[in-house]
């Protein structure tokens, strides 16, 4: 029998780092640059990552002890509220090194300047202001005390329902890509390490632990990876592997992931860090993973034990020591950057994130130009809880405390002018604590209506409530610290992590039972609350709106959802029924326009009765700012979509097939191969809510002259895009290619190419060039695994969505 190639390699790689450890401290001693343990010469297929002399010396003086101390996390001393931490090795004048989450912001026990969700930068369309989020970011995690960044996110928008689809930016790689290397590069370029996450298939939170992600090799080449490989060029410093299972394997213990792909192919010189909880085994430093976070369970004693007695080579160790010690002498973390820091710029912070929220923002849907407000819309009703109370991110790793955030009702007063009146109902009832003759017993409140959690007092209920009619009632966690979990009659309700979450339950009169538990998270005491809703306190609140709507020209309703990492979301719905009160405020005004606080896609049933709707994902600290300016058309909106909305929820890829989503027994089949997101859709002629790449403005674009030509393995499209309308604006033109026809390997009726934002003035034209990358061109092959040119006729289409393309044309690729 042929021994398993995966196994010889394996063993084979084990057997050069131990020979090769002398070869580091020989190094050092010519003082040339050294080739760290675990890797190997210049031109072989191994592992390679070249390390200076000095780290090379640092690996030769260092203890067992401290080696150990790098690949696994440990307790802060300072408890300065970051994710992760290395206690360093003082000794050797090696400082501490600090993680913290980031996908958003930085997420530390203090102020930060909270940026919109990443979704938002994507649907900018914008690769320079991807940078410019990256560098506002990484200067506050400079100055805040952090080394790495536990972000960029970069998975795949592959499910509709899925909890951290606005930590993400999108469906389609080539979009992913250009982003994650925008970020990446600015993040660094401020000198904190950046860790592009969740490698890989992390797209869905529902047993995100437990899943096992069957999926093919094109697949994953050409749908997954392609943005993890971007965030490598780019010169990120770690790569965060992910709970679930690929084909098999752990992501944080695959060999084919982890050593194959990444460290080999791709070249990979920096350091592999577990998600936290992710690490499955001692053995997992051998298929490729460096750092155990947050504690060293497996990477700890157990390590130590199995490199005394030999059953783990002690190059393996030095090897991802040298990745991680490399990374911080590339980022000046030993030569004093660590204790010289930049002061914070709370103030270009914020400028930076209200810029991103209005670039990102995607204008919907605008009957009769309903929008941009005018100084004939002088009286406004203001309706929804986050009209008046901002919501400026999700919950989870994304959940940031803001320097400030004003509320959207004061900032649309205000530019709204004196001549204007705006009014306010809060629509949805956000709840009140559940009294003391509902339950049994009572729940441990304090007398402000919390209820106190500390690190070694959890709170944790189990109890009986009575309602005491039939009905809708809601329950609210509010969790600013802390993992929670509300359970009625035994099922799940409510999963949360850091931030509000919220549900809707139809119970009847009489007795339930409640569980109730939170955990705090940040290693200080909160204070977390459990509220509910009854079916009068929302009916007397929806009766509330619904008669300011009838009082007002023109009522805005602005609706939310409740994004937020560790569970997904039950269905498309706006939670607390708010998809009936848009409904009855819109069956009360036809003039109602509808701003959406909302993470990922979500169903529309009311879509045809408002006359606008402008989507401003999670807008960060300055969301207020922006949603006025584009309100009142201060901003034209330019965002487009980076994730197709369905029709309906039986529309899509993932519907009615649970081995797609969420998977049976553990184990989840990626059956639609290559067709996720609009590929599924053009594939399957299904017409979606909306498509990828769309996005209105107030004013209008026209395209002409359409030429393409091939150069250099690469296509360059030319076309002339006019500003029709009357006011300034900017256009995200869009290039997408055809499938070739000479080969038989599925490809998708269209995959976008290329794009390019373009502003224009009133009236102007102009010559549009954009580039279609060889790589855009190829598809995997699965016989030579091996990317290949797709050669023949290629039809080109050129416009401003996909489902928008005005242009047409085609042109001869050859090799």
């Amino acid at each position: 029998m042929e021994p398993d190639r995966r196994s010889v390699r394996r063993h084979g790689s084990r057997l050069r780092r131990t020979a090769l450890i002398a070869a580091v401290s020989a190094a050092f001693l010519a003082g040339s640059t050294a080739v760290a343990p675990g890797a190997s010469g210049a031109g072989s297929a191994d592992v390679t990552v070249k390390v200076s002399a000095r780290v090379a010396a640092l690996i030769a003086r260092m203890t067992l002890d401290e080696k150990l101390s790098f690949v696994h996390g440990g307790t802060d001393p300072r408890a300065l509220g970051q994710a992760g931490y290395i206690p360093g090795v003082p000794r050797l004048g090696i400082p501490e090194l600090r993680l913290t989450d980031g996908p958003a912001g930085v997420r530390v026990n203090e102020h930060a300047t909270a940026m919109p969700a990443p979704v938002a930068l994507a649907s900018s369309f914008d690769d320079g202001l991807a940078r410019e989020f990256g560098r506002t970011v990484g200067r506050d995690g400079r100055a805040l005390g952090q080394d790495v960044l536990l972000a960029p996110m970069t998975n795949t928008i592959r499910v509709p329902y899925a909890g951290r689809n606005f930590e993400t930016f999108s469906e389609d790689p080539l979009l992913s890509s250009r982003m994650v290397a925008g970020e990446v590069a600015g993040v660094q370029s401020q000198g904190l390490i950046a860790t592009v996450k969740h490698y890989a298939e992390n797209n869905q939170e529902d047993n995100r632990m437990g899943v096992n992600v069957n999926v093919d090799e094109q697949t994953l080449r050409q749908i997954e990876l392609p943005a993890f490989e971007a965030a490598v060029k780019a010169g990120a410093g770690a790569v965060m592997c992910s709970y679930n299972s690929v084909n098999g394997s752990h992501g944080c213990g695959s060999d084919e992931l982890l050593d194959s792909v990444l460290k080999e192919q791709w070249g990979f010189t920096g350091w592999v860090m577990s998600d936290w909880g992710a690490t499955h085994a001692t053995t997992d430093i051998v298929n490729g993973l460096d750092q155990e976070m947050p504690s060293g369970v497996h990477l700890g004693e157990e390590l130590k034990t199995a490199i005394t007695d030999g059953t783990i080579p002690l190059s393996e160790l030095n090897d991802s020591v040298a990745r991680i010690l490399q990374q911080m002498t590339k980022f000046g973390l030993l030569d004093g950057a660590a204790a010289h820091r930049p002061a914070r710029d709370p103030k270009g912070g914020a400028k930076v994130a209200q810029k991103v929220a209005e670039s990102g923002a995607v204008l919907l849907k605008n009957t009769g130009g309903a929008l941009p407000l005018t100084r004939k819309d002088t009286s406004i009703g203001l309706i929804g809880p986050t009209a008046k109370t901002p919501k400026v991110t999700g919950g989870g790793s994304s959940n940031v405390v803001p320097d400030s955030a004003a509320s959207p009702l004061d900032t649309i007063t205000e530019r709204a002018g004196r001549h204007a009146t705006v009014r306010y109902a809060a629509g949805v009832d956000t709840g009140d604590p559940i009294p003391a003759s509902a339950l049994s017993p009572a729940l441990p409140v304090d007398a402000d209506g919390t209820i106190p959690v500390t690190p070694d007092a959890s709170f944790d209920y189990s109890g009986t409530l009575t309602v005491p009619t039939d009905g809708d009632y809601s329950f609210v966690f509010d969790l600013p610290a802390a993992y929670g979990l509300v359970k009625i009659d035994g099922n799940s309700v409510i999963t949360g992590f850091l931030g509000s979450s919220s549900a809707t339950v139809h119970l009847t009169a009489g007795a339930h039972s409640l569980a109730a538990g939170a955990l705090a998270i940040q290693g200080g005491a909160t204070k977390v609350r459990l509220n509910w809703v009854t079916p009068q306190a929302a009916q007397a609140a929806r009766e509330q709106a619904v008669a300011l709507a009838r009082q007002v020209k023109t009522p805005v309703v602005f609706a939310y959802d409740d994004g937020t990492e560790g569970f997904d979301r039950k269905n498309l719905s706006l939670p607390a029924d708010q998809d009936g009160l848009i409904s009855a405020v819109a069956d009360a005004n036809p003039n109602t326009i509808v701003v959406l606080n909302t993470g990922s896609s979500i169903a529309m049933p009311w879509l045809s009765k408002v006359t606008a709707v402008l989507d401003m994902y999670y807008p960060g600290e300055n969301g207020a700012e922006a949603t006025a300016g584009l309100l009142f058309g201060d901003v034209n909106p330019s965002g487009k979509l980076t994730q197709t909305f369905p029709a309906s929820e039986s529309a899509t890829p993932v519907a009615g097939d649970p081995l797609r989503y969420p998977g049976v027994d553990d184990q989840e089949n990626y059956s639609e191969g290559v067709y996720v997101g609009y590929r599924w859709y053009d594939k399957e002629r299904s017409a979606p809510l909306f498509p990828f790449g769309y996005g209105l403005s107030y004013t209008s674009f026209a395209y002409r002259d359409l030429a393409v030509r091939q150069s250099h393995g690469a296509l360059t499209v030319s076309f002339t895009l006019k500003n029709t309308g009357t006011r300034a604006g900017a256009e995200v033109a869009q290039v997408y290619v055809g499938a070739s026809p000479a080969t038989t390997a599925p490809q998708a009726v269209r995959s976008l190419g290329g794009y390019q934002k373009v502003r224009l003035r009133a009236g102007q034209s102009k010559t549009v060039r954009i580039r279609v990358d060889a790589q855009q061109l190829k598809y995997w092959n699965t016989s030579s695994h091996s990317w290949v040119l797709g050669t023949g006729k290629r039809d080109v289409w050129v416009g401003s969505s996909s489902r928008t393309l005005p242009l047409h044309g085609g042109v001869g690729v050859t090799r």
